[in-house]
């Protein structure tokens, strides 16, 4: 029964994860039809291979119990990812897409936070392998994540710094 619990979680997880591709090609379309630029394409199938591996990672690790509390937790952080999705709303993507000369989003978790969306990431990464009661999971992928990350912010930053208006 645990199982079946924690590998709906993984599917529903996975079921977001997949609409929001689907909404970040839509928007990255959209924004390079109008002029903006994709920065650090390279770093981009790094980034999914990690977000697949660690998908199926939990799959195939066996998940142990689910810990309710940290569910609650990553539950937090998806409203909170959701509120960074509609802060952005058309220049939200998975992407770097600098778009010239527009003014950097300073509203919605953007007032508190230079980049919450890679927070939230940070967080949930290693906070869904606890919640299936995988230590090792979410060290793993803590880790990596956050060199993955590390390399994307510096990436984004630099983009930002040549094509905002407001730096």
């Amino acid at each position: 029964m645990a199982w079946d619990l924690a590998r709906l979680i993984i599917v529903l997880v996975a079921l977001q994860r997949l609409g929001e591709l689907v909404l970040a090609r839509r928007n990255t379309a959209r924004l390079l039809a109008a002029g903006a630029v994709e920065h650090g394409a390279g770093h981009y199938p790094v980034m999914v291979t990690l977000h697949l591996a660690w998908l199926a990672a939990l799959l195939w690790l066996a998940p142990g119990p689910v810990t309710w509390g940290w569910i609650a937790v990553f539950v937090v952080l998806q409203a909170a990812r959701v509120w960074v999705i509609a802060t952005l709303g058309p220049r939200w993507t998975t992407r770097i897409i600098a778009v010239p000369g527009a003014s950097l989003v300073r509203s919605g978790p953007y007032r508190f936070l230079r980049h919450p969306n890679y927070v939230i990431v940070a967080l949930e990464i290693p906070i869904l392998p606890l919640a299936l009661d995988l230590p090792w999971a979410a060290l793993v992928f803590g880790v990596a994540n956050l060199a993955v990350l590390a390399w994307r912010i510096r990436t984004e930053d630099a983009a930002l710094s040549q094509t905002a208006v407001d730096q």
